[in-house]
């Protein structure tokens, strides 16, 4: 297990705005209360609660991998409708402390559904 640092930052704090997810030409996810990752120097990751997120579409993934900065991460492959997305989402179940607040959440591959779209808070 490796510490986020200088030389390896992870920030994870609330998304400003709304996440939604398409995927098969249909939402499959819309929450309020995604989360972004970022970390080092790759592209920010919106994680999202699992309980905003279509789960019946989900296919559990004999697929992991392993993040010595956030730990073990279990796959699912996206189906309906006669459509699979292999490996779409992924989650880690039991994160290592850094990283803990994205239990319970997943992140869609941007490659492997329609669009991720993150839409700004609009403050009356």
């Amino acid at each position: 297990m490796k510490i986020p640092g200088p030389d390896h930052p992870i920030t994870v704090k609330p998304t400003e705005g709304r996440v939604t997810v398409r995927w098969n030409g249909q939402e499959i996810a819309d929450s309020g209360r995604a989360l972004t990752l970022e970390e080092a120097g790759f592209p920010p990751v919106q994680y999202l609660p699992l309980e905003d997120v279509r789960s019946e579409l989900f296919e559990p993934s004999p697929h992991v991998t392993y993040c010595p900065y956030k730990g073990d991460a279990s796959y699912y492959t996206l189906k309906g409708e006669g459509q699979r997305s292999l490996n779409a989402v992924w989650t880690y179940k039991e994160p290592f402390a850094a990283v803990a607040s994205i239990a319970g959440y997943v992140a869609f591959y941007p490659d492997r559904v329609d669009k991720i779209t993150v839409t700004e808070r609009t403050l009356a």
